[in-house]
């Protein structure tokens, strides 16, 4: 699961298959100490609703190849990405 230069990431789901992301944006919370990424699938048609995700990762030190995910799933912290997420998307907007 390495962020690749055209910003597009492989996650497998909970069967092993892989899917490929885009990746939205990536943002790092200082009072927390912790990194997010939000992505979108890449097979989605423009047409069709945006259903965004959003992880907190770690990047593996011994090899800038690697991102270990994980689920969001206290709701603090739901709220905090969601917040981030809101103000990002209205900053693109704009």
């Amino acid at each position: 699961m390495a962020l690749e230069k055209e910003e597009r990431i492989v996650i497998p789901d909970e069967n092993g298959e892989e899917h490929l992301f885009e990746v939205l944006f990536t943002f790092d919370v200082e009072k927390t100490e912790q990194s997010y990424i939000a992505v979108v699938p890449a097979e989605q048609k423009e047409n069709e609703e945006v259903e965004v995700f959003a992880f907190r990762y770690e990047e593996k030190e011994d090899d800038d190849e690697n991102l270990s995910l994980y689920q969001i799933e206290s709701d603090e912290e739901w709220e905090m990405v969601e917040e981030m997420l809101n103000t990002l998307t209205d900053e693109d907007l704009t």
